[in-house]
C-alpha cells in the first residue's frame, strides 16, 4: 500500500473533493474534508519517513515508466513540503466550521469545502510531480479553486479581487506553458530529471535563457513577486479567514518550490548562476519587496491587507535566499518556507477569531482588544513579533540564515538591508501591537458573539504556539531543511 502512497496522496482529497459536492451538508461535509485532510497527513508522514530511510521515491503513473509516462518522483526536500503543507491544512480545517458559517452564506459552505479540498490536491501534484506539463495542469486546478475560495468572501470587491488574480494567474500560467514548450522543443522532453540531464549537452544557451526567462517570470507571478504582487493584497483581505490563512500558508510556498526545483533541479546551478544578470535581477527584486511591500504595510487600515503586504515582503526573504545561492542561504529560503507558513497560519486564524467576534477588520477599531479578547490578543502578537525575527521565534531562525549566507557571500550592504527591513516591519507591526494593548477600547466597537468557539482558539494557540516552540527547537524546521538542501539541492556544486 505504501508504494502507491504518491498518487494517494493526490487522489484523496479529489475524491473528497467530489464527494462534498454530491452530498451538500455542511456538517457532513466538514468531517470529510477533515477526514480527507489527516489521511494526506498520515501518508505525507509515512512517505516522508520511507525516504529519510530508503532516499527518493520515483512512481511512474499508469505503469508508464519515465520519461515517457507522467513519473512522481519524491524526495528529502517536496517530502518535507507535502507534510507542511498536508499539517496546515489539517490545521485549518479543524478551525474552519464555525469561522465559515459565520463569514459567508450557507448555500456556500460546501462549496468552500470542496474547493479547499481540490485546491490542496492541486497543491501536492505540484510539489510531486516530475514532468513540466503535468505542474501546469496541476497549477491550474489548484488556482481554479483558489479564485473560487476567493470569490466566496461575502464583500463584494472578493469578486474583483478573483477577477484581478484569475486575469494575473492566467498570464502566469501562459508564460510558464511558453517556457515549458520551449523547453520541449530543445530537449525533446518533459520529465524534469530527463530535461536536466539533456540541459548538459546543449550547446545553444539563448533558447535556454529564454525558457528559463518565461518560467521564471510565470511562477513569480503566481508566488507574487514584487512588482508582480499586485492580486495578493486584494485576495488575502477579502476571502474569508480561513481561505486567506489557507492560501497564506500554502499556495505561494508551493510556486516558489517550483522555482526552487527549476532553478538548482532542472536548469542547474552552472546555467542559472553563470551570467550575474539573473542574480542581479532575483536580488534586488527580493529586496525591493522587504522594502517596498513593507513601507506599504505601514500605511494600511484593514489588519488583514496589512499582514498581506507583509506576505509580499516575507516572500522577498526566500527569494533573496535563492540569489545568495550558498549553504546558508538556501537553509535559510527553505526554513523560512516552513517558517513563514506557521506565522501567517496563526496570524490569519487570530484575526480570523476577531472577526468571529467583532465583524471587524479595520485596525483603529481593534483599539483595547487586548481588554476585550486578551487570549487571542497575545496570540496575535506572539505571532506578530515572529515576522520581525525576534530571538526565540521561527523568524529569527530563518534570518539568521539568510545573514549568514550574505556574510560568506560577502554582501555587507544585503545584511544592512535585512536589519533596515526587519525594522520596518516592527513598524507596522508596532503599530497594531499599540492599538491593541495601549489605547482604550473604541466605543462602538461591538463584541457580537459571546464565546468563542473552542476548536477555533486552540488551533489558534497552538500555531501561536508553534511559532515560539520552533524557534528553540529547530530540529523539526532547520534540521530537516538542512538534509534537504544537503541531499537534494545540487550539493555537489552549491555547497
Amino acid at each position: 500500500m505504501t508504494e502507491h502512497f504518491p498518487a494517494i496522496l493526490v487522489m484523496t482529497p479529489i475524491l473528497g473533493s467530489v464527494l462534498i459536492l454530491l452530498i451538500r451538508n455542511d456538517r457532513a461535509n466538514w468531517l470529510l474534508a477533515v477526514l480527507s485532510s489527516f489521511s494526506v497527513v498520515f501518508c505525507s508522514i509515512a512517505l516522508y519517513m520511507k525516504i529519510s530511510v530508503n532516499g527518493p521515491i520515483s512512481y511512474a503513473m499508469g505503469g508508464w515508466e519515465p520519461p515517457v509516462g507522467i513519473e512522481y518522483r519524491i524526495d528529502e526536500l517536496n517530502a518535507l513540503f507535502i507534510v507542511m503543507i498536508s499539517l496546515a491544512s489539517f490545521a485549518i480545517i479543524l478551525y474552519a466550521r464555525n469561522s465559515l458559517n459565520n463569514e459567508i452564506r450557507k448555500n456556500k459552505i460546501s462549496i468552500f469545502y470542496s474547493m479547499y479540498l481540490l485546491c490542496l490536491a492541486g497543491l501536492i501534484g505540484i510539489l510531486s510531480t516530475g514532468d513540466a506539463f503535468n505542474a501546469f495542469v496541476f497549477l491550474e486546478i489548484s488556482s481554479l479553486a483558489t479564485y473560487i475560495i476567493i470569490s466566496i468572501g461575502q464583500d463584494k470587491r472578493a469578486l474583483v479581487a478573483a477577477y484581478q488574480y484569475l486575469i494575473m494567474g492566467t498570464i502566469g500560467a501562459t508564460l510558464y506553458v511558453i517556457g515549458v514548450g520551449l523547453i520541449f522543443v530543445i530537449t525533446g522532453s518533459l520529465n524534469l530529471v530527463d530535461i536536466a540531464d539533456r540541459i548538459k549537452d546543449i550547446e545553444l544557451m539563448r533558447p535556454l535563457y529564454a525558457s528559463l526567462a518565461f518560467i521564471t517570470v510565470g511562477i513569480a507571478l503566481k508566488i507574487a513577486l514584487f512588482p508582480l504582487h499586485a492580486w495578493l493584497p486584494n485576495a488575502y483581505a477579502y476571502s474569508p479567514s480561513v481561505g486567506t490563512a489557507f492560501l497564506s500558508s500554502t499556495a505561494t510556498k508551493v510556486a516558489i518550490y517550483l522555482l526552487m526545483k527549476y532553478l538548482y533541479l532542472v536548469f542547474g546551478y552552472s546555467i542559472i548562476y553563470s551570467n550575474p544578470l539573473f542574480m542581479i535581477v532575483i536580488i534586488s527584486l527580493s529586496l525591493a519587496a522587504m522594502f517596498g511591500a513593507s513601507i506599504i504595510a505601514i500605511f494600511q487600515s484593514n489588519i488583514k491587507k496589512l499582514f498581506a503586504y507583509s506576505s509580499v515582503a516575507q516572500i522577498g526573504y526566500i527569494t533573496l535566499g535563492l540569489g545568495i545561492a550558498n549553504y546558508n542561504g538556501l537553509i535559510g529560503s527553505t526554513v523560512h518556507i516552513i517558517n513563514h507558513s506557521i506565522i501567517k497560519a496563526a496570524i490569519f486564524l487570530a484575526i480570523g477569531c476577531v472577526i468571529y467576534k467583532t465583524k471587524e477588520t479595520s485596525i483603529k477599531k481593534l483599539a483595547g482588544l487586548g481588554k476585550k479578547m486578551p487570549i487571542i490578543a497575545v496570540c496575535l502578537t506572539i505571532a506578530s513579533i515572529s515576522l520581525i525575527g525576534v530571538p526565540g521565534t521561527v523568524g529569527f531562525i530563518s534570518k539568521w540564515y539568510l545573514v549568514l549566507g550574505a556574510i560568506e557571500q560577502g554582501w555587507w550592504l544585503v545584511v544592512v538591508s535585512l536589519a533596515i527591513s526587519s525594522l520596518l516591519a516592527l513598524i507596522y507591526v508596532g503599530r497594531v501591537i499599540e492599538l491593541i494593548w495601549f489605547h482604550e477600547p473604541e466605543k462602538d466597537m461591538i463584541i457580537v458573539k459571546d464565546k468563542l468557539p473552542k476548536e477555533m482558539l486552540i488551533i489558534t494557540i497552538i500555531l501561536t504556539g508553534a511559532t515560539i516552540y520552533f524557534g528553540v527547537d529547530i530540529r523539526l524546521t532547520a534540521d530537516l531543511a538542512r538534509v534537504a538542501v544537503e541531499n537534494v539541492l545540487f550539493a555537489g556544486e552549491v555547497l
